[in-house]
């Protein structure tokens, strides 16, 4: 009986420590993937293709209305940004959330200008509930004048039931979690669609999921697994139009939840914001680089090899 149950242990360790190997090469390789896209998306619109007429653009009576397309203009950014609560900001003491930090970024890099159009992100709101604002005329309106456009939604559709696990109920499993997915991934590509739909010229930017809850022993292997196939039945989605690029945030709470959390344990603080802010703006940082790069001609090599200096903006 001692060797039988000895054996079983065994099993179970050895079986344990093949998922956390599993999780971790998939989760290390999906992040690579996406970080790979968000450049190469990023330096379309940094780097866009000439155009034959340069007439300047009808001026307007509102700022709004004068915001460029960004087939018309290079390193000048309008940004408006819509979704949850993470889109929002919600808790970061300073309410400036990554949205207006990646703006503060933008404009802090040499040869770049960024100005926040709107937010409209709404605490709570689910795919489905993007998908009914998106028909909105206020909302068309709004991101009609951007040229780029940041997604957050998809959280409250994974883990409705996930923050019971914090209150000691019993916590969703590794199937509940899943039967969520698919439905929800069917609207987020809607909800894409319809964004681009609305202004196709502008570049959309979607803030992938994290696991706010890796530090509980019950959800942390269930939490990963489910959060990875989010992400990357994400880039599927976004790898189809060159408009489109995903910003991968899993690799960036998974080992900082203690410092990038905020008191609430689902939304990030002004250090996670500023994290997710820093990735946004480096994006951009590294298309300039390049194009700079493609720029030095007649044998001349360009001085440095690293991407353009991303400077710390907003308070964390």
């Amino acid at each position: 009986m001692f060797i039988s149950l000895s054996y079983q242990e065994g099993t179970r360790v050895n079986s344990s420590k093949w998922i956390w190997r599993s999780v971790g090469s998939v989760s290390i390789a999906a992040t690579l993937l996406l970080l790979y896209g968000f450049i190469a998306a990023v330096r379309s619109i940094t780097a866009p293709e000439p155009l034959v007429s340069t007439k300047p653009v009808n001026s307007g009576s509102s700022q709004i209305q004068n915001a460029p397309s960004a087939a018309t203009q290079t390193g000048e950014f309008w940004v408006a940004a819509i979704g949850d609560s993470l889109a929002k900001g919600t808790g970061d003491d300073s309410g400036s959330g990554f949205v207006r930090r990646s703006v503060t970024l933008l404009n802090d890099q040499e040869g770049h200008k960024a100005q926040l159009i709107n937010n409209l992100g709404i605490n709570g709101l689910t795919t489905q509930g993007l998908l009914t604002k998106l028909d909105e005329p206020g909302v068309a309106y709004v991101l009609k004048k951007a040229n780029v456009i940041i997604v957050s939604i998809g959280g409250n559709d994974l883990f409705q039931g996930a923050q019971a696990a914090q209150t000691g109920k019993e916590p969703p499993t590794l199937n509940g979690l899943r039967k969520a997915l698919p439905d929800a991934a069917k609207r987020l590509q809607k909800v894409l669609l319809k964004v681009g739909k609305i202004n196709p010229k502008a570049k959309i930017i979607y803030v992938g999921l994290y696991n706010p809850f890796s530090d509980l022993p019950e959800m942390k292997i269930p939490g990963n697994l489910v959060v990875t196939e989010w992400n990357l039945a994400a880039m599927a989605i976004t790898n189809k139009n060159s408009h489109m690029t995903l910003i991968p945030t899993f690799d960036l709470f998974q080992q900082n939840l203690p410092v990038y959390l905020s008191s609430d344990h689902f939304h990030p603080n002004g250090q996670g914001y500023q994290a997710i802010a820093e990735r946004i703006a480096q994006g951009f940082a590294v298309a300039a680089a390049a194009k700079e790069g493609d720029n030095t001609g007649d044998g001349q090599q360009s001085t440095s090899s690293q991407p353009a200096e991303v400077k710390k903006g907003g308070n964390k």
